[in-house]
Parts: structure tokens; C-alpha cells; sequence
């Protein structure tokens, strides 16, 4: 069975920019519209010529670049010296398309253009004969279409059909309509508008309601077969229809919509980022298609169906839109299956009981983190097999310190018999203090001779891993590692793991007994 074509006709370097914050100069608009024809977008709305020198350059150059690869399109008003400007600037085209247009709706008319239903008529007519006087392929579009009377809006649309209109674009403009009433709408101009079944009938959806994708969809349903849409939904207010989440939702449901586009979606990530960078607006995490969660997951239950068999939680696969791959969030929601995958993706592949210690470990951690990342696992199987075999093990350190006070420490230790050791110190720091503490409770001759600190992950609640090094009366050198939320906690830990290696090292073996 044949699939119809639904053409995607991508505005973000016209009305994208008109989010507030998101101009872009002439060669940023070029890098998009490059990034546009990979993605495979047949339509570039590239700018509105007349607004500014620096649009019309835009349209002209991309217009030179683009070549046979997508239609280069110009915004114009119903104004003559508009469309010839538009026509200048597309005159470097292979594919020019004018896109011109008139409000239509009774606040437009009333309130915006202060004229009747008939001279909008007469200057919609008109600006369409006179830019088919110019290009070959002229869109129309009746502005604010979703609050329009309905019948004003069919005769408008009816008389620039027989002016030469190639393609017609009902707008809502406000984002007014919902799903059926605009359905309704595309459907009532398939039904009563002679020659419309000659032109593409379109449509330009715009967020305000949060309605524009589904608005869009109902319209394609209904017999439109040109959606205008920006990359990332970006727009004017609360921005336009989203293209990624238009062409994904075509993609994954044929059965109910029965069309197909010719973008090439593996490139739509891609797409988006570099818009995001470019403008400097930001994707939202629980952004459809392309936010960083778009395919992650967290909640226990959900990683366990998805380790499994992805589609369990996931209606597309990551790789078709060029997400790379689904993601484990570990966070405190995150069960043993996930845990213990991501571990042996690390390449750690542990025996349950040294699963159970990093387990344990990881969920102590996860309580205090948001997230907790590759790295932080790494460290965890590290402090998890440097408690292995410990002299005495660190239970807890207290430490308090300030200017003006005095730093002192309170350290726990429990040895292998299970006797607990108490003591406290003070010190020129927290850590200094630590050691101190330490150093009464474990008499063992020794310098601490190097201390380094760095942060393990990213953020304010980073890991942070704590290397010294420490010299024994013999002269013999023993490192130790540490890492903790707290960098005091983490020297504690470090130095612990350095005096535990020198107390093991003078452990006499079975050989030397004998």
C-alpha cells in the first residue's frame, strides 16, 4: 500500500528566531540550513527579506547554498515592495517560493489591519498574482486562520487558489484551536473550497495552549500535507509546532495517520543541539524526542523491563532519532539488576558478596546524590575492596572547625576483634585534627609525606577522592585512597587505607614464622 507524503516545511530560521534571544547572524543561519538539507527537511523558510539587511543576506545565501536540495523560502506581507525584495533576495534560488499573506481572523481585521472582509480579499488576491508574477511557487497564508469565521475564511482561501496559490497555509496564529476544532477547520476547507484538491493545503500551529503538535497532527488527519515546524519548537512566545516530535509521532503510528515524511531522523538530535547552541536556548530535560531524559531511565521497575526488552518502556528506539542509546539513571530508585548491569558494563563482574558491599555502598551514596555516575561506581568498588582484610576499620569521625575555633576531631575505630576505639584530637585543620585522633588510637611510626584532593564526577554533590601517601619508619612508602561526599571523611578514609597496608605489611607470613 502506498504511503502519502507530508512535506516539513521547517520555519526556525523565520519564526524560530523570533524567540526572544535567539537571533542568529548570517553564517549561523548558513550552519543550520546546512545541518536542515542532512536532515532532510523539503522546505527552508529562511528569512523575511524585507525586515532587515541582514535577513535578506541570509535568504540570498542560503538560497545559493542549498541549490536543488529544498525549497528556499522568503516571508513577505501583502505588499508589492515585500515581494520584491523577497523575490531579490530569492533570485540565487533553484527552488524559490514566495510566502506571502493577510490576516483574516476579525480581531486581525478590526483591531491590527482596520479593514473589511473585502479589501483583505482584494490585497490577498493581489499579492498572490502579482509574486506568481515573479516565482512560480507562492504560499498564501491566512493569518490567525484558528479565530477566522469559517466562511470568511473559505472564500478568502477559494479566490487565492484561482489567483495562482500553490500552496495554502491556515495558521494558528495564537494558539487558539485544540485538536478536533482544528481538525474540523482543515477538514470544512477540504470539503467546501473549489480547487482545493490543486494545492498543498499546510499548516503553522504555534504552543500557546501546549496543543501545537497535537493541533498539527489532527490537521494532517484531516487532509493537510505540509506541516510548518521548527527545530526544538522554538517560536514566537511559547514557540511552534516541535519537528521532532511531529515527524516521530507520523513515524511511529502509520496506522493511524497513514503518511510518511522524507526527513532522514537519525539526524534529528543532531539537529537539535546544534540550534540549542547556536540560539543559547536550552532543551528542556523532559523534552519529547530530543531532552536529555527523552531515554532515560531511573525508577527501579522501569530498568529492570528495559534491560530486559527496551520496548517494554520505550516507543522508540534511541538509535532512529541519534540519541545513541537508552540510559540507566542510578539514582536511590535504582534496583540490583540496574546496578549490577551497569557494573559489569564498567567491566566489573563481582562475586554477590562483594555485590552486596558495593550495593550497600551505592545506596548510602545514592541518598545524598541525585545521580550517581559511572566514575562514582568505579570509586565504590574501590573503597569496597579496600575494606577487605582491614586491621582496624574507620566507623565514624565527628570533626568541627571554623574561624574563629579551634579544629578538633572525634574518630571511632573497630578492630578486627570487634572492640570499638575512641579518641579525639585537635589540629591546624579538620584534617590535620583527623589524622592526629588517628594517629593516637594506631601507634604506628610513621610521615604523612603527599595529600591530593580532586573531585570524582561533576556538580556540588561530587565524589571527591582523597590520594596520600605515607612513610614508614623503614623508610618504605604506602599509598592510600579515600573518597567520600565529604572531603574530610574521604582524608579520613585515605589514610586509614594507607596505615592498614603498612599494618598488614608487618604481619609476619607463615614462612617468616617458620
Amino acid at each position: 500500500m502506498s504511503t502519502e507524503r507530508v512535506y516539513i516545511f521547517d520555519t526556525t530560521l523565520r519564526d524560530g528566531e523570533q524567540s526572544p534571544g535567539a537571533s542568529m547572524n548570517t553564517e549561523e543561519k548558513l550552519e543550520i540550513a546546512r545541518q536542515l538539507v542532512r536532515l532532510g527537511v523539503d522546505v527552508i523558510e529562511a528569512g523575511f527579506p524585507v525586515s532587515s539587511p541582514g535577513d535578506f543576506e541570509s535568504v540570498r545565501r542560503i538560497g545559493t547554498e542549498v541549490g536543488d536540495a529544498a525549497v528556499v523560502c522568503g516571508l513577505t506581507r501583502a505588499i508589492f515592495n515585500d515581494i520584491d525584495v523577497a523575490a531579490d533576495a530569492l533570485a540565487t534560488a533553484k527552488r524559490p517560493r514566495i510566502h506571502t499573506g493577510i490576516g483574516v481572523s476579525d480581531s486581525h481585521l478590526r483591531d491590527k489591519l482596520r479593514i473589511s472582509e473585502e479589501t483583505a480579499l482584494e490585497r490577498g488576491v493581489a499579492a498572490v498574482k502579482y509574486a506568481r508574477n515573479l516565482v512560480g511557487d507562492v504560499e498564501f497564508y491566512a493569518e490567525d486562520a484558528g479565530r477566522a469565521n469559517p466562511e470568511f475564511l473559505y472564500r478568502m482561501v477559494e479566490a487565492v487558489v484561482a489567483a495562482g496559490a500553490t500552496v495554502i497555509n491556515i495558521p494558528d496564529t495564537t494558539g487558539y484551536a485544540y485538536p478536533e476544532a482544528f481538525g474540523d477547520l482543515i477538514r470544512g476547507l477540504m470539503e467546501n473550497v473549489t480547487g482545493i484538491e490543486d494545492v498543498i493545503v499546510s499548516i503553522h500551529c504555534h504552543n500557546d495552549l501546549g496543543m501545537a503538535t497535537a493541533n498539527a497532527l489532527a490537521g494532517v488527519r484531516a487532509g493537510a500535507r505540509q506541516i510548518e515546524c521548527t527545530i526544538n519548537g522554538i517560536g514566537e512566545r511559547a514557540g511552534n509546532t516541535a519537528m521532532e516530535e511531529v515527524v516521530m509521532a507520523l513515524k511511529q503510528r502509520p496506522d493511524v495517520f497513514g503518511v510518511d515524511t522524507g526527513i532522514n531522523t537519525r539526524e534529528i538530535v543532531r539537529t537539535s543541539r546544534l540550534v540549542s547552541t547556536i540560539t543559547g536556548i536550552r532543551v528542556q530535560p523532559n523534552k519529547a524526542i530530543v531532552g536529555a531524559n527523552a531515554f532515560a531511565h531511573s525508577s527501579g521497575i522501569h530498568q529492570d523491563g528495559v534491560l530486559k526488552e527496551r520496548s517494554t518502556y520505550e516507543i522508540i528506539d534511541p538509535v532512529d532519532v541519534g540519541a545513541g542509546g537508552s540510559a540507566i539513571v542510578l539514582t536511590a530508585r535504582s534496583g540490583r539488576h540496574a546496578l549490577r548491569h551497569r557494573l559489569e558494563e564498567l567491566g566489573y563482574v563481582l562475586p554477590d558478596e562483594e555485590f552486596e558491599r558495593v550495593h550497600t555502598a551505592f545506596l548510602e551514596l545514592a541518598d545524598k546524590k541525585k545521580e550517581v555516575y559511572d566514575e562514582d561506581l568505579e570509586v565504590l568498588v574501590g573503597e569496597t575492596e579496600r575494606t577487605v582484610n582491614e586491621v582496624y576499620h574507620l566507623a565514624q569521625v565527628h570533626f568541627t572547625s571554623g574561624d574563629p575555633g579551634i579544629p578538633t576531631a572525634t574518630v571511632e575505630l573497630v578492630t578486627q576483634d570487634g572492640e570499638h576505639l575512641i579518641d579525639s584530637s585537635h589540629g591546624t585543620g579538620p584534617v590535620d585534627a583527623v589524622y592526629k585522633a588517628i594517629n593516637r588510637l594506631i601507634q604506628v611510626d610513621n610521615e604523612l609525606s603527599e595529600f591530593s584532593v580532586q573531585a570524582v564526577t561533576r556538580g556540588i554533590d561530587a565524589l571527591g577522592e582523597v590520594t596520600i601517601r605515607v612513610t614508614s619508619g623503614d623508610g618504605r612508602i604506602f599509598t592510600g585512597r579515600g573518597a567520600h561526599s565529604d572531603i574530610i571523611v574521604a582524608s579520613a578514609k585515605a589514610y586509614m587505607n594507607a596505615l592498614n597496608r603498612l599494618l598488614v605489611s608487618q604481619i609476619p607470613t607463615v614462612e617468616e614464622e617458620l
